[in-house]
């Protein structure tokens, strides 16, 4: 037995090398490698994973391809960063995890990018197909359980496919609205090699259709009529503008019709604060009192009253997915198409006219900026409260203040981050994330990390609850290995304070305080296990030096820092008080 085994290992060995030189040469690839090759043709520079044996052949691709891998430490990361890498970059995300729990441990981030709307590809692995129904490690029925989060779930059933499933995987990425896929790879599909020229490579540029459509030309013509004619026009523009880099098209139209706009989600920061078509506080007063309101990019869901809230005789809608237009409420027009588009069609049809309404519209702009004033001026008393425990609302204005041009600002949380929507306005397009409508916690620190690599000469501030930052707050240290750190600041009022409010008020203080209270934990030391800067605030006069602390020295250590500002457990924003969020 012993001198037949010899030889055989002898020939298995040759044989190997034989193929491995092979590849060298290009005469053969793996399906590993065929991934690689065709996330760089989808303009795919990075992808965050966290390691396992089903997907390693695709890391050794990415190498050769030149693509980074951004190693974290749980699988909800790296699909959150996947998600802010797209956001920021407006390219396709990517997250790679192995099969089992690394696919499990990754849907929150993918259902969180599904109610977004961000076009990431999620690739997982699985048991060889050798083995199927046989009880591989970790196998689950992957392709099944994704459905209902992605635009497109299958498997890859050939090696000579995978390229070419790949990109129909992306490509369902951008069809419509934005949104995730995913693609199963089983082991062996990714390990086994084949004859390159048999592989389905698609060639770049060469399978894509534009996107920049602006629907039916005959409705562009009607909704340059109903805004020319208007007298109290307002239009708010939402994530979808920012997803299609609409923002110039819609600021054109704003300002030549001279219109007010409000905004949401990543339409947040399209205009800066203090612009004179830049409204804040009088959505609810506005759309209330208009005669035409123009919902751009987003839905009529909970955050819109599912479009009771609008009282407007004319409502008009614009969107990239056919399904979501007249979705909950009727409305007077639906405009399906790229908003950017659309809206630079919109105005490019008013020009020329003799009247397009801007002048009289003056006065309608003016009483809402005057409200505005006012609506203001009520609630400066509690953004510069000296109360002591800190109260929410002068953390949310030191925050505002805080901000740079080039900050960009992550909200991670229930509560605090609701009142900090209150004050904090970005200042500039992009600089605006939050988890959307899936209200995830645990968002930041996966969408500071994708932040800071995609655009590493910006700021990037992350605003958690304590709550959310013990989600996912160990990947701080994945930011500062790969050299993206950030600040970090903490409401911290010990508790999971948006539903603890609800409890108290239906069952009273005893059992309300059942399942949402939290340890004091002075998450301070945790930068500074990490090698960075933290520091505990107390009193509200102390929150801009350690915020501006914690800013250089991110700068001099290249280290994440951390500020633990602890704030009033009493208070609570106004939508938590009315329970809005269910209503």
């Amino acid at each position: 037995m012993a001198t037949v085994s010899a030889p055989a290992a002898s020939v298995s060995n040759t044989a190997e090398d034989t193929l491995a030189k092979k590849n060298r040469e290009g005469d053969v690839i793996s399906g590993g490698h065929l991934v690689a090759k065709a996330l760089k043709n989808e303009g795919v520079d990075t992808i965050f994973t966290l390691c396992g044996g089903h997907i390693i052949d695709i890391y050794d691709g990415c190498i050769d391809e030149g693509i980074r891998i951004i190693d974290v430490r749980h699988e909800q990361v790296a699909a959150h960063a996947a998600d802010g890498y797209a956001r920021q970059t407006g390219k396709l995300g990517c997250v790679v995890t192995t099969a089992g729990p690394g696919c499990t441990n990754a849907m929150t981030g993918i259902a969180t990018a599904f109610r977004s709307e961000s076009p990431i590809l999620h690739i997982g692995g699985q048991g060889a197909l050798t083995q199927h129904k046989m009880g591989s490690l970790q196998d689950l029925p992957h392709v099944d359980i994704m459905a209902p989060i992605t635009k497109f779930s299958a498997g890859v059933r050939s090696t000579e496919r995978v390229a070419d499933m790949v990109s129909m995987a992306a490509r369902e990425c951008f069809n419509g609205a934005p949104g995730p896929s995913y693609l199963e790879i089983p082991r062996d599909i990714l390990d086994r090699e084949v004859p390159i020229e048999s592989a389905v490579i698609p060639q770049p540029g060469h399978y894509r259709a534009s996107t920049k459509s602006i629907g039916d030309p005959a409705d562009i013509e009607k909704l340059a009529d109903i805004l020319v004619n208007a007298e109290r026009p307002a239009i708010l523009l939402g994530s979808q503008v920012w997803t299609c880099r609409g923002h110039q098209e819609a600021i054109d139209l704003v300002r030549g019709l001279n219109i007010p706009a409000y905004f949401n989600g990543s339409g947040r920061g399209l205009l800066p604060p203090g612009d004179p078509h830049h409204f804040h506080r009088t959505r609810g007063d506005a759309f209330k009192q208009a005669d035409v309101v123009v919902i751009v990019g987003t839905p009529f869901d909970f955050r819109m009253g599912y479009g009771k809230r609008l009282q407007a005789p004319t409502v008009v809608q614009i969107d990239m997915d056919y399904r979501t237009v007249g979705k909950n409420r009727d409305v007077s027009l639906g405009l399906v198409g790229d908003p950017g588009a659309i809206l630079k069609a919109v105005y490019d049809a008013t020009t020329g006219r003799s009247d397009n309404g801007a002048k009289r519209r003056q006065g309608w702009l003016d009483g809402l900026r005057d409200l505005e004033h006012q609506k203001t001026e009520k609630l400066m008393p509690l953004f510069k409260s000296d109360r002591n425990p800190i109260h929410p609302y002068r953390l949310a204005w030191e925050l505002n203040a805080f901000l740079s041009e080039d900050t960009i600002y992550i909200g991670d949380g229930g509560d605090v981050v609701t009142i900090s929507a209150q004050a904090v306005q970005p200042r500039r397009p992009g600089n605006w994330m939050d988890p959307g409508a899936l209200g995830s916690l645990g968002v930041g620190t996966g969408f500071a990390l994708a932040a800071k690599l995609a655009h590493p000469e910006k700021e990037v501030l992350c605003f958690y609850g304590d709550g959310s930052f013990g989600m996912t707050g160990f990947d701080m240290e994945t930011a500062n290995r790969f050299g993206a750190p950030y600040v970090a600041v903490i409401g911290n009022n010990s508790a999971m304070n948006q539903i603890r409010y609800g409890q108290i008020a239906k069952y009273g203080q005893e059992r309300g305080d059942v399942g949402n209270l939290l340890g004091n934990v002075p998450f301070s030391q945790f930068s500074q296990m990490l090698g960075g800067y933290g520091e505990e605030v107390r009193e509200p006069g102390d929150i801009a030096g350690a915020l501006q602390r914690a800013r250089e020295a991110v700068k001099s250590t290249g280290k994440s820092a951390l500020v633990n500002v602890w704030v009033d457990p009493a208070e609570y924003a106004p939508g938590t008080k009315n329970q809005t969020m269910y209503k």
